[in-house]
Formats: structure tokens, sequence, C-alpha cells
């Protein structure tokens, strides 16, 4: 047991005034990169800290803990680059597609398809590119996914749009349907996707960087409130 962490603020729900009421997630990287304490720091992309404190914040208290040794991993993952909101949003919206409710899959079906039409149009690719993965989740809806068709095909989205708007949305959505699906462990779930969505962001952020394994080693503590 690692003693020295010991005097960390305790991750719990909501935004927090100072340490000694608790963090949350996105506070507790404020607070180890030495910013000014907040839940909105300067040390990590806007969209990827909202996957965070949405996970944080939809998360129980004794698996809330076990999201603290990733939160050094998410400092400095810095970027305007538009391809890392297209990311984040196809990484979640894909994520929560296969097992969200039938009333929430047509707005996630919606959501890959901007995000993959962001990234083709970014690229200089061909509209209508799809990435294997995201080929994969539409098919387990495909009434969803055909009609999103539909729909997107009198949608096109302006790259301010989608950063303002629809990445977010995209977020905010997969977050919700994974939390209300009908599955054993909604919360393994949300620590997956938080876990994957960091590991890709490192790549593209820091491509020429070897991506931490183990992160910090603290002992087990349960929150003291939600």
């Amino acid at each position: 047991m690692n003693n020295h962490f010991d005097h960390l603020p305790v991750l719990s729900r909501g935004r927090h005034r100072n340490p000694k009421r608790g963090a949350c997630f996105m506070e507790l990287a404020s607070y180890l990169a030495g910013e000014r304490w907040s839940d909105h720091p300067a040390c990590t992309h806007p969209l990827l800290a909202a996957l965070a404190r949405l996970v944080n914040d939809n998360t129980d208290d004794e698996n809330r803990a076990k999201l603290v040794p990733l939160v050094p991993s998410i400092i400095g993952l810095v970027s305007d680059d538009l391809r890392v909101d297209a990311h984040i949003a196809l990484r979640c919206a894909t994520t929560a597609l296969p097992v969200a409710a039938a009333e929430r899959q047509l707005a996630l079906a919606v959501s890959v398809l901007a995000a993959e039409e962001m990234l083709a149009r970014l690229d200089g690719a061909p509209s209508g590119r799809m990435s294997e993965r995201s080929r994969q989740a539409m098919a387990e809806v495909p009434h969803a996914a055909q009609q999103a068709r539909r729909f997107s095909r009198a949608a096109r989205i302006t790259e301010k749009g989608f950063r303002r708007y629809a990445a977010p949305n995209a977020v905010q959505l997969a977050v919700v349907g994974i939390v209300q699906a009908c599955i054993p462990d909604p919360d393994g779930l949300l620590r997956k996707l938080l876990e994957e969505t960091i590991e890709e962001c490192t790549a593209l952020i820091r491509p020429s960087r070897p991506q931490p394994t183990t992160l910090i080693d603290l002992p087990a503590r349960t929150p003291a409130h939600a």
C-alpha cells in the first residue's frame, strides 16, 4: 500500500469548492497538474474532460474509486485538432450503440455517421467512408442504422457545429445510453470507455510517446459521500 497518496481528495459526484470537500475526476486532475482548482482545467481536451466528468458522476461510489489511477493519464492531452473531437465522439457512440435502449439507438447511429463524415472530410477522403468498428456497431442495430442513413443524407453539419453541438451530444447520449442499458455492469463499461478514449487520445495527440501502463498505485478508498 502506498501511503504517499493518502492526502489526495476522495472522488465523489459533482463539483466541490475545495479538496477538503472531495473531488470529481477533473478536479483531481487539476490538483495533480498544479492548476487552479477546477473541474474544467486547461490540462485536458474539453470533450475528453466532459466524458471524464460524466463517467465520474454516473458511476457508483465503490466503482468510482477505481477511476483514480486513470487521472494522471488525462493530464496534458490537449489539442485543437477537430479529429480528436471526432474520435472521442465516435468511440463513445460506437461503444453505446450496441447496448443502448431502442429509443436511443437512432440518435447514437446519427452520431456515428456524423463523426465518420467529419473524419472523412478532415482527411480529404470520400464521403461515406466508415471504420470497421463503426460498421460492426451499426450492423447490430440495422433498423436504427437505416433510419440514420436517411436522416444524415439531408443533414450536413459544419465543423463549428460539430465541435459545439454534435460531438458533445454524442458523448452525453453515449453515457446516458450505457447507464440505462440492461447490461450486467454499466459502471465497468463506462470505465472501459474512458480508458479506451484516453488511450486513443494519447495516440492521436502524443503519437511518438509510449502510452503508460501503470499510472499510480493508490490504496482502495471508498468515497465518503456522493
